[in-house]
């Protein structure tokens, strides 16, 4: 390598060096005044605020070195009602869900069947912890809204902000009287330090590597002055088995009046009670 080569290595190496220097240097300056604070603050300004949401989306489902392509739609009304319809690629709906604070309703198109659970049950049967507003929230690109946020550790991370934090608790006014006391062992929160939405979150089991789900959100499109994750990767491990659900979304709408129809045929038959393993 001539001199002026190796000068002009050295330059670039240097440039590449300060400008992470400094770009971390300046991640970092508004941590060292307010800690997780800041982020909290940012992170709701810049959240995703809507009445009603619906989008179409296309699915693949990854499980024991299987693929599954699937497609559907997903309708939202906020803090009351997810409701997905989920298609092979044929078209024709194979399933339909519907989920409100109290219950989870499912709709077997293929097997004329129909289950109609409370949360408890579904926690019970997937041995995890889920309400409905985490899975809102996951749905959505949003923090949980109905959980503490004051216990959380901020630092910085592969140039994005990270909060982390352990036990953290659904506050009491939110917890119903059918509920047990909910909490999250583990969880960490990576934010784009430009837009201040969420780039992925970790909920991990406190005394275990093999029990998490990962969530990581990417492609985000501006509506109405909003920015919306169009694509979406979930990564669920147990001790059994690893399930990955990457999904994308098209024909994103915010606040149209919609409708969630679900209703059971009289020819349906119940589910039977199936018992956690």
């Amino acid at each position: 390598m001539n001199s002026i080569s190796r000068y002009s290595l050295y330059i670039f190496i240097f440039l590449t060096i300060s400008g992470c220097t400094g770009s971390r240097r300046a991640i970092r300056e508004p941590l060292r005044q307010q800690g997780a604070s800041y982020l909290f603050n940012k992170l709701k300004e810049n959240e995703l605020k809507f009445n009603s949401l619906s989008a179409k989306f296309t699915a693949t489902y990854y499980k024991d070195k299987k693929k599954t392509n699937l497609s559907g739609q997903l309708r939202i009304k906020r803090d009351s009602i997810i409701w997905i319809s989920i298609t092979p690629m044929l078209g024709i709906e194979m399933v339909r869900f519907m989920l409100t604070p109290d219950s989870i309703k499912y709709l077997n198109r293929i097997n004329s069947t129909f289950m109609i659970r409370d949360f408890k049950y579904i926690n019970l049967l997937l041995n995890k912890t889920i309400d409905f507003d985490m899975a809102q929230a996951f749905l959505t690109g949003n923090d949980f809204s109905l959980y503490d946020t004051t216990m959380f550790r901020a630092s910085v991370e592969k140039q994005e902000y990270k909060l982390s934090t352990t036990n953290r608790r659904k506050l009491k006014r939110f917890v119903r009287r059918s509920e047990e006391e909910i909490s999250i062992p583990l969880q960490s929160i990576w934010l784009d330090p430009e837009s201040f939405k969420i780039s992925k979150v970790v909920l991990k089991e406190a005394d275990r590597d093999s029990r998490k789900v990962v969530a990581e959100y990417g492609d985000f499109e501006a509506i109405d002055d909003h920015k919306i994750p169009r694509k979406l990767d979930y990564y669920i491990e147990t001790d059994k088995e690893k399930v990955r659900i990457k999904i994308e979304f098209t024909k994103i709408q915010l606040d149209y009046h919609l409708s969630y129809p679900f209703s059971i045929p009289g020819t349906y038959t119940e589910m039977e009670v199936l018992k956690a393993k």
